[in-house]
């Protein structure tokens, strides 16, 4: 299968740019498949994982949302955050997770209970990514620095 341009950035970095053969993203409706030469394309994509198969090999992206634009063989994400697995410390995004659970209970207001809803979504795709990372035998403690 022919490889396609796959770019995911942030407003801080860039977190991936390289030729893979398939993406899966969580968008605002469903899961959405990318394979080379999809038809033009751009959605909204809600909190979740981004799965990425490159030679065989899948990896995996957690995200708190943003937009996909599928053109010309190119799939770019612009992510509100994005982390690589390797990139994810799975004890400090479950106590995340927790505080994000605990500050619905204590809502105040609408306003509150939104932005606790939309951590927990964040924050659980996080844990996921991260606790699938393990099963595979990878670092999940987050990045090494040398």
């Amino acid at each position: 299968m022919s490889p396609m341009q796959f770019d995911i950035v942030t407003a801080e970095r860039l977190v991936s740019s390289e030729e893979v053969q398939v993406i899966v993203a969580p968008g605002i409706d469903g899961e959405l498949a990318i394979l080379p030469h999809h038809a033009p394309l751009l959605t909204v994509l809600k909190p979740g994982e981004i799965r990425v198969v490159k030679d065989g090999e899948e990896s995996f992206i957690a995200t708190s949302g943003g937009f996909m634009e599928v053109m010309a063989n190119k799939v770019t994400i612009l992510a509100d955050t994005a982390e690589r697995e390797d990139e994810i410390d799975l004890k400090r995004a479950e106590e995340a997770l927790q505080q994000a659970e605990e500050g619905v209970a204590v809502a105040a207001s609408n306003v509150e209970l939104a932005r606790a809803l939309e951590s927990i979504r964040r924050y659980r795709a996080m844990v996921k990514v991260a606790r699938r990372q393990r099963r595979r035998g990878g670092n999940v403690n987050g990045p090494t620095t040398n």
